[in-house]
């Protein structure tokens, strides 16, 4: 896992109490995006109003929807958005979860802080496995990955 900080020190807070925007942005917005939107929804939802977009999205992964249900979390009803679809949401964060994402992620008015937090890519990862426990493994490990990260939110986005 990588990650880019932004430089501001500041605690990141909702302002007036209200939930903190996060877009978590991958290239196709069918695995690790939708994963973490999903986490964050379930985990967070008292501070956090996640969303989630590809640069270039593509189709719903089943192993990505069977491994979130292995811990309770149905994201079976997502679907793969582009950032436009979402119309004028003004995020506080944008963060990346992919290097593609990352180095193609538009730019975003205002005051929208952009992050980078990388995790490995599970289909690619799933590619050569000999058996289909052997591909969700790299599912599940990804999947727990993204978990460690949004549990910390948003006290992780300064670290």
């Amino acid at each position: 896992m990588s990650r880019q900080n932004n430089t501001s020190y500041e605690r990141p807070e909702p302002i007036d109490g209200r939930k903190l925007k996060i877009l978590f942005l991958c290239t196709g917005n069918t695995c690790r995006s939708q994963m973490a939107e999903g986490l964050a929804r379930h985990l967070k939802s008292d501070i956090v109003a996640p969303y989630s977009a590809g640069v270039d999205p593509g189709k719903m992964n089943p192993r990505a929807v069977k491994s979130m249900a292995e811990i309770g979390i149905d994201i079976s009803g997502g679907f793969p958005k582009t950032i436009e679809s979402l119309g004028g949401i003004a995020f506080e964060y944008v963060i990346t979860l992919c290097d593609h994402a990352n180095e193609s992620c538009p730019l975003f008015p205002g005051k929208t802080k952009r992050l980078h937090w990388g995790f490995e890519d599970p289909p690619k990862l799933a590619e050569n496995a000999s058996t289909e426990e052997e591909a969700m493994g790299h599912y599940r490990r990804v999947r727990d990955e993204i978990r460690a990260f949004v549990e910390k939110l948003p006290n992780v986005l300064n670290d």
